[in-house]
């Protein structure tokens, strides 16, 4: 039961949001998109917002030209809807390691005055929990002096250091709205045999971090015949199901958290979601922690799958921008290839 006195109303904006307030916005498909909905009906009364975030799924209506009188977007990932607005002048990007994001919050280097986030409905300790994503979110909502939650009845209840009491929110809004989705990709014969190749790396009882894409599922497709891998990784999607299932990855012999797949958040389809609901054997925890390199480089045998958009003659590696144009961001890509180097056995490994 929600109190009354929490329960969003039109009144409460500004008593929650003052003109030159920053506000952070959730992460990935956990982007409360039904609360900044309602919140874009009322920004007309406020001026000089900043509206933060790493990357969102789904619309981004925030970054409208028509709202520039307002608020401006500052992206610390870039998306497809923050993309075009920086090209275009109507938002800004600064590239930050995502490991290094929540103690620019905590050091009020980058202060955030209220936080915007999706949690679950609460448990009988009034309880939520931020759902599947708490990457860089923790972190806002523990910097915040306010926090307004879209509170999604259809948002899993994930485990690890994931939950946020009721005490703590000071607006919520109830929504009952599908997560945004990518559906898995399909697989070229190109793919699959580069898929191959990257798998004969992999020795048995290493620890995986691999991203969303093509080539990371056509990895997971050649590890049946692997033994006792382990995930540590700062994110995963669907194709990570299948080895779990089958006993392929178990965490059994992760130097960290044995026997537990460590994420800091997760995008996929609606079986994923419903996959990590309530599941004891996934534990998400801030980016700080999942994407810090000594923490990465603590785990024995880890190995880093991530891509390159763009590689030249000398071996240099891009993977945030295409050309002179920004495309997504730094991430977490530099974090795990650091971490995976300092490992002992370990291997980082850019595909392109």
């Amino acid at each position: 039961m929600i109190p009354d006195a929490q329960r969003l109303r039109p009144a409460m904006w500004p008593e929650l949001i003052r003109n030159g307030n920053r506000l952070f916005v959730g992460s990935n498909a956990a982007v409360p998109l039904a609360l900044m909905e309602e919140f874009l009906r009322h920004v007309e009364q406020f001026r000089d917002l900043e509206i933060v975030h790493i990357l969102t799924l789904g619309e981004t209506p925030w970054t409208a030209p028509s709202y520039l009188p307002h608020l401006r977007t500052n992206s610390l990932f870039l998306g497809a809807g923050t993309r075009e607005a920086v090209r275009l002048g109507h938002a800004d990007y600064t590239p930050c390691f995502l490991s290094e994001i929540p103690e620019l919050f905590r050091s009020k280097v980058l202060p955030v005055d209220v936080a915007l986030v999706q949690v679950g409905p609460p448990d009988a300790q009034g309880y939520c929990s931020l759902g599947v994503s708490v990457d860089v979110v923790a972190a806002a909502c523990a910097s915040a002096r306010h926090i307004i939650a879209q509170m999604n009845a259809r948002s899993p209840r994930t485990m690890g250091q994931s939950f946020i009491h009721l005490n703590h929110i000071d607006a919520i809004f109830e929504c009952e709205t599908p997560l945004p989705e990518i559906p898995p990709p399909t697989l070229d014969a190109v793919t699959l045999q580069i898929g191959q190749y990257v798998a004969q790396l992999i020795e048995d009882g290493s620890t995986l971090q691999m991203g969303i894409g093509k080539i990371p599922d056509a990895v997971l497709r050649y590890l049946d015949q692997h033994n006792d891998l382990g995930v540590h990784t700062e994110m995963f999607s669907d194709g990570i199901i299948a080895c779990l299932e089958r006993g392929t990855i178990n965490n059994r012999k992760k130097t960290l958290h044995p026997g537990k797949t460590v994420a800091s958040f997760c995008i996929g389809t609606r079986t994923l979601y419903e996959y990590v609901d309530e599941n004891p054997h996934i534990d998400f925890y801030p980016s700080d922690y999942v994407n810090n390199p000594q923490v990465i480089a603590q785990h024995h045998r880890m190995i880093a799958i991530n891509s390159a958009l763009e590689v030249d003659l000398t071996g240099q590696v891009v993977s945030d921008s295409v050309g002179y144009r920004f495309y997504s961001g730094i991430g977490g890509q530099v974090d795990f290839i650091r971490g995976a180097a300092m490992s002992r056995g370990g291997k980082p490994i850019i595909k392109r």
